[in-house]
Parts: C-alpha cells; sequence; structure tokens
C-alpha cells in the first residue's frame, strides 16, 4: 500500500525533535553529542554508536524529507505492512494512518502466498520471519497493525539520480539503508526496522548482443545480455528463449528471483552451475552507484577489484547495481527425471537415502543437476534430477546404479522421465514454484566432494539429526568447478571451497516471527549449534552459501569466503568506509549488530 509521503512528514518531524531528556530516559538510552550524526546507546553492559532512526535528534526534518522527495520525482513513500489494508488502524513510526480496506484487504489475503504479488510491493519481504511478523493478514479490522521490522520510509526509484540521490541522503543523515529489488530472501536482508529503502524493481531493461567486446587481448567476444536491477530470472530466459537458436543463461532454481543484485554478489548457483559456473562466473561489467552517490562501471578493466568483490563477495556490501552484463549460451535438448521415495519404514527410508546421496559425487561427475527436499517423517522427493544435452537414454543409464540398488534393498519409490527440446521447457516445466508468506529460520551447508567420499556415514546421521530437531532440508547437488576452466576459478569473489563440493543444503527450521524472544532464541541456538552444527561437522571440508545460509553461524567469514576474505575485507573498507551499506554477516561487519531485541543497527564501540 502507498501512502503520500507528505501527509506524514509532520510527525517525522516531532519524533526528529526529541529532547536529549526524552532520549536519556529511552531504554538503552545515551545522548552523545547533539550534532553527531551517530547515537549513542548502551545495550547489555556494552556502549555502541547507532544510525540515525525516527526520535532520534538527527532523524531528518520533515523539509529534509520533502526536499528529497521533491528530488526523486515524487517517488518517496510511507511504507506500511502489506496486509496493512485488514486492519483499521496502522500504529507506524511516523503516527497512526486508518489503513481498513476490505477490497484490497481480499487481494492481499488471496495472494499473501504469491512470490510475485509480494515481489511488486514497495518494501515486502517474502520470507516474514525478519519482519516481526506483526501484522499478517486477518479477519478482525480491530487487531493491532505495527510497523515490526519493516523499513520506514522507500524511494521508489525509476531513474539512476533516484538512486544516486537516495543513497547520498542516507549517507548525510546516516540512516540505515536497505537495496530492495524482489525481495526475495531468506536471511531479512530486504527489510530492517527504522530504514530507508530504495526499490530498484522499476529498472526492467533487457538487451541481448551477439558480440560482446571485453576490448581486452583475452576478453570475452561472445553473445551477452544486459539487464536492468529489476529483471527477473523468467524474463530474462523468456527474451533468450525468443532468439533463434534460443539461448540461456545461468540463473537461480527459482524463477522469480532478480538476477542483477543479491544473487550474483553472492554467487549464483543454478541448474546451469556445472556446465558454467556461478552467475559471478559469467559476468562482464556491471553499471553501479557506489557509497558516495557515483556511478561508475567496473568489468575486468574499469575498477577491476570491485568488479571481483561484486562477484560474489557479498550482498548490499560494495554498491548498488543498476545494470548486469552476463554471457549466455546455445540452449540445448534436456531430459529430467523425478524421483520419490515415502515409506513408513524408517529402516528402508534411510537406506533409500544413503543410496541416492551416496552418489552425490557421482551424478554431479556425469554432468547432473539434482534438486531434492527431505521431510520428517520419512519423505525425499527429488525434482528434478537434471540432464542438459543428454537423451533419455543417457540419463537410464546414469540413474540405474541407483535404481539397482532401491529394487535390491526393496526401498519402495516412484520415478518418472520427460524429455524437452531445450532446457528452457524443462525449467518452466519441471521446477515447482516457491511460495511467499512463510516464517522461518534458514541455515545450510555444502557437502564437499572428499566428505562424501570419505565420510558419508556421518553425513547421513547429520541428515537424520536436521529431521529429528524439527527442521526440513533443500538439496542442489552440482559441481562449481566442472565446467568451468581452472585458470577462471579466481577471476571472481566465489568462495574457492565451492569449486570441490557436491551438494549445497538449506535447512529450514519453521517458527514464528512473532514468537517469544525465548522462543526465538531457543530455536535459533538449535538451528546453529544442532542443525547446521552436525552438517558442518560431517562435512568439515564444506562451506556456507552467503544467499541460503545461517548468517549467525562461527566463523562466518570463512564459511562464507574462505580465503577470499581478507581481500574482501580490504576492498569494503575501500569502498564503503563509512557503511553506507549493511547486510548481515558480511565483509567489514563484524563490530555490527542490531541491538534493542533486533531494532537498531549500531556498531559496538
Amino acid at each position: 500500500m502507498r501512502n503520500s509521503v507528505l501527509s506524514l512528514l509532520a510527525s517525522a518531524l516531532l519524533c526528529s525533535q526529541q529532547s536529549e531528556a526524552h532520549l536519556a530516559r529511552a531504554p538503552g538510552g545515551v545522548p552523545g553529542p547533539p550534532s553527531n550524526r551517530w547515537v549513542r546507546r548502551l545495550w547489555d553492559g556494552a556502549q555502541y554508536d547507532c544510525k540515525c532512526f525516527p526520535g532520534d535528534s538527527c532523524w531528518p526534518t520533515t523539509q529534509q524529507w520533502q526536499k528529497l522527495n521533491t528530488t526523486v520525482g515524487g517517488n518517496l513513500i510511507v511504507s506500511t505492512p502489506p496486509a496493512a489494508s485488514c486492519y483499521n488502524t496502522f500504529q507506524g513510526p511516523l503516527g497512526n494512518i486508518n489503513t481498513y480496506d476490505a477490497a484490497k484487504c481480499a487481494e492481499v489475503t488471496a495472494n499473501f502466498p504469491s512470490e510475485q504479488f509480494q515481489i511488486e510491493l514497495p518494501t515486502a519481504g517474502l520470507w516474514t520471519y525478519f519482519t516481526n511478523d506483526t501484522c499478517r493478514p486477518t479477519t478482525n479490522p480491530a487487531d493491532t497493525c505495527t510497523n515490526g521490522y519493516y523499513p520506514v520510509l522507500a524511494i521508489m526509484a525509476k531513474t539512476t539520480a533516484h538512486i544516486q540521490e537516495g543513497v547520498k541522503f542516507a549517507k548525510k543523515y546516516n540512516l540505515r539503508l536497505i537495496i530492495r529489488n524482489t525481495g526475495h530472501d531468506f536471511l531479512g536482508r530486504s527489510v530492517g526496522w527504522g530504514a530507508l529503502v530504495i526499490n530498484t524493481h522499476s529498472f526492467q531493461s533487457v538487451k541481448v548482443t551477439n558480440n560482446w567486446d571485453g576490448k581486452t587481448p583475452k576478453g570475452y567476444k561472445g553473445p551477452a545480455i544486459t539487464v536492468g536491477a529489476g529483471v527477473q530470472a523468467q524474463k530474462a530466459l523468456q527474451t533468450l528463449h525468443a532468439l533463434n537458436p534460443p539461448k540461456i543463461m545461468v540463473t537461480g532454481e527459482c524463477i522469480t528471483v532478480g538476477i542483477a543484485g543479491g544473487l550474483v554478489q553472492g554467487g549464483g548457483h543454478g541448474p546451469l552451475t556445472n556446465q558454467q559456473g556461478f552467475l559471478a562466473d559469467t559476468a562482464l561489467e556491471f553499471k553501479v552507484i557506489t557509497a558516495d552517490g557515483q556511478l561508475k562501471t567496473a568489468n575486468e578493466r574499469v575498477n577491476s577489484d570491485l568488479f571481483w568483490a561484486l562477484r560474489g563477495g557479498g550482498p548490499a556490501s560494495f554498491a548498488v547495481i543498476v545494470e548486469a552484463s552476463y554471457k549466455v549460451f546455445n540452449d540445448q535438448a534436456s531430459t529430467g527425471a523425478v524421483l520419490d521415495i515415502t515409506t513408513t519404514n524408517n529402516t528402508l527410508f534411510w537406506q533409500g537415502v544413503t543410496a541416492f546421496h551416496s552418489r552425490a559425487n557421482y551424478f554431479v561427475e556425469n554432468g547432473l543437476y539434482v534438486y531434492y527436499e527431505m521431510f520428517a517423517p520419512v519423505q525425499l522427493r527429488v525434482q528434478p534430477f537434471v540432464a542438459i544435452g543428454k537423451t533419455p537414454a543417457q540419463l537410464a543409464a546414469i540413474l540405474k546404479p541407483l535404481f539397482d540398488d532401491l529394487d535390491n534393498l526393496g526401498v519402495p519409490y516412484t520415478t518418472s522421465t520427460q524429455t524437452f527440446s531445450t532446457f528452457y521447457d524443462l525449467y518452466l516445466a519441471m521446477f515447482e514454484g516457491e511460495v511467499a508468506g512463510n516464517s522461518a529460520l534458514t541455515g545450510g551447508w555444502t557437502m564437499a566432494k572428499s566428505d562424501v567420499a570419505n565420510n558419508h556415514p556421518a553425513i547421513i546421521e547429520a541428515f537424520k539429526t536436521v529431521l529429528n530437531n524439527g527442521a526440513f532440508m533443500v538439496g542442489h547437488m552440482w559441481n562449481g568447478g566442472e565446467g568451468l576452466p581452472q585458470s577462471e576459478w579466481a577471476n571472481s569473489a566465489v568462495n574457492p571451497r565451492f569449486r570441490a563440493v557436491s551438494d549445497k543444503i538449506i535447512t529450514i527450521l519453521p517458527i514464528g516471527g512473532d514468537a517469544p524472544l525465548s522462543a526465538k532464541a531457543e530455536a535459533q541456538n538449535r538451528l546453529t549449534n544442532i542443525v547446521d552444527g552436525a552438517l558442518r561437522a560431517a562435512s568439515p571440508n564444506g562451506a556456507a552459501y552467503i544467499n541460503e545460509a545461517d548468517p549467525f553461524q562461527p566463523n562466518w567469514q570463512t564459511a562464507f569466503w574462505g580465503t577470499n576474505y581478507p581481500r574482501l575485507l580490504s576492498l569494503r573498507q575501500k569502498w564503503d568506509p563509512e557503511g553506507v551499506f549493511y547486510a548481515v554477516s558480511t565483509p567489514g561487519t563484524e563490530k555490527w549488530e542490531q541491538i534493542e531485541y533486533g531494532t537498531r543497527l549500531c556498531k559496538k564501540l
């Protein structure tokens, strides 16, 4: 829901004029010098310098917000939770708003699970745990709707200049800044208490060329696609598929994910990773807004250090991507298969899982991408095995040893196979859609090829630990070093360990975002130390993937980036020394915390 920013900024002005005495009475308040852009807070026995939030003396005045609104073409809006229309009143940090609208409430309620519906909203987070779940759809308009951890204001950017002005404004007034394209994120990076959002989803340009020229002796000169910041995988793939002959590119497994933001900055794995590496490995150039508000180009010739960091070095860490260019490839006829093992016989189930997962290395070394889900008490769903460029007979030959084992063990299963003229057709037909609106903690770990080969019984025991502790698993078998020349591995900031893994697992632990703090703490401990702890112990040579993992795991710097971390830390200090950009557990955020029960973003002194 969009509301006129001007009608509420008077409340913001009142908030910004709170006295130091009032600040001192606030929980943890320790007033700093009046001219200081940082707000000093005392929390849990430690002192912090915090960004400026509503109620702080450094929060911009009404006139300053109005000036920003004019500068960005009237595209500054007050953020409200997606379901605010189901409530009589939204009790926001800038004042109360009468929000009830029966028709809009019905629309939101019906579409709340739709990823695309939520993507099109200004400030929604597709997974709701980190919003605090304070304003979900309801049939009782008298219920309470507060902002929770949603942002406060958003710039619905339409031009590059709008992004630049937003970045400069956030830097000037030391505001928490969030860059949002789709909100397609498990870790809460697209929402944040008291934050200003720059929404880049309107940047929908797509351009394809047959002759990209890197203008260097070894530069790439083949076909490429250039996309605006808001372009999602489905639009890019549709454009490429319409070519003659049809082309394809590396994207994530989910068709609604954006391809020019957090995906590539986290690395970007998907069904083509065996053949072409990560999305980051295929990047050719970025147009970006840096922390000083300047528009820059980053490629292997210009700002090459920034180019390297943007290719897997951490989302929302180095710059705002406005436009990205990637290599594209000829699409191929492809074959897919599904496998379902569901049985009440616990012994047979785990024998089936062992037969399947012990072949992780074998599958990827034979060119397969494998997507699977494992639920308690006893269900394994593989949908699909992906064989790009292979016939049904070739896929059947690869899978025959697995099915022979299942038959010999007496494990009940169902399976089917389909063939397609292109991978794009397989992608649309065989990958199931995802849903929004779920609330859960997300973790994960990768299984190194060496550990699958030498320590597989411990891996199966770890899987049992995951399922026995209320979580479930989503697996992605691929080999990020199989189809990419080793000479190119270091061209991106992707963790070198990802070149030697065969299974990347997401662990998902359902819990309500509005659960009591004690329940949240218990769930986080269970995820970090028991669920993911078991996976880490079973595969000590594995790693974690920043876009789909527990950001609070121990030694996250090494887990996410391995030996690349020192260079990334140095580059973060170069390109964003003041911390204008922020995402949890990314390079240079060691001293940053969300204190006061996950609200204020602060640096520990």
